[in-house]
Order: structure tokens, then sequence, then C-alpha cells
């Protein structure tokens, strides 16, 4: 944990955001990283999820199963949907949502539109040419060399 605030104590200085993290398997460090949203004007660019890609590449797989990740606050919802996408196993967070809300970093509002019907969410989000979607869906179902994830 001492690393991940390292790394965002780091951001800060560096002119990124002030949030960082490590993912640890079998007691070792694989990889670190911090927000560089404004560094890399990518909104995407979350600790997190900069360390999974990182942790992936280093470890060559997209199945980080095994792993911990330590984060210098409690994961946003995009991070904590890629947490679960990697099968991160456990989670160990620093700040709450509260002491990044009282900094300005709402994450809030997302986990109230999640929570609202479909109609009633902030950006409008409708279904299109379903019936054209779906057929890569069966071309999905039907491929028999496919790497499941």
């Amino acid at each position: 944990m001492r690393e991940a605030i390292r790394l965002a104590n780091e951001s800060v200085e560096r002119g990124g955001g002030p949030f960082g993290a490590v993912i640890v398997k079998d007691g070792e460090i694989v990889a670190g990283s911090s927000n560089s949203v404004t560094i890399d004007n990518d909104p995407t660019a979350h600790a997190e999820v900069n360390t999974i890609r990182k942790a992936c590449q280093k470890l060559r797989t997209f199945d980080l199963s095994g792993c911990t990740i330590y984060t210098s606050c409690e994961p946003c919802p995009m991070c904590l949907g890629a947490i679960y996408w990697a099968r991160i196993g456990k989670i160990f967070y620093g700040n709450t949502r509260k002491d990044a809300r009282d900094i300005d970093f709402a994450d809030d509002f997302i986990y109230e539109e999640l929570e609202l019907p479909l109609e009633k969410r902030t950006v409008p989000i409708k279904p299109l040419l379903r019936d054209e979607a779906l057929k890569t869906f069966r071309l999905w179902t039907e491929k028999t060399d496919k790497i499941e994830y």
C-alpha cells in the first residue's frame, strides 16, 4: 500500500491525478502505476487500469487470478469493473470514495446512474441494429477455436 501511495504522490508532482496502484502476486510487486488522465489525455488512464495493463503485459495473460491490487483510493466504477474483469482476487484501498469526493473527485453519480432504468439516465442509451449485432454473437458462439475470457 505504501508503494501505491508513493506512486500517487509522484503522480501529483508530475501533473497527474492523486491516485496510485500496485498489483502483487506471490508476495512480489508485478506492476505499479499512477493516474495519467491529464498527462495522456485519456479518461480511462486511472491508476488501477494502467496497473492492470502493465501487469497483464508483464505476465503475458489477461487473467490476473491469484493477484491482489493495492490502490491509494477506493476504486471508481470503471476501475472496479476492470478489476473484476481481470479476475484479481483481493482489493485493498487507502482513501474512501467520500475522501475522493471531498477533493472534488466524485464518482458517486456513476454509482447512482447504474441504479436508474436506462430511460432515466443522464446520458441517453438506446438500442440500435440489434439484429445485425446479434450475427457477431452467433459467429462467436459457433467459433470452435476461440479463447474464452
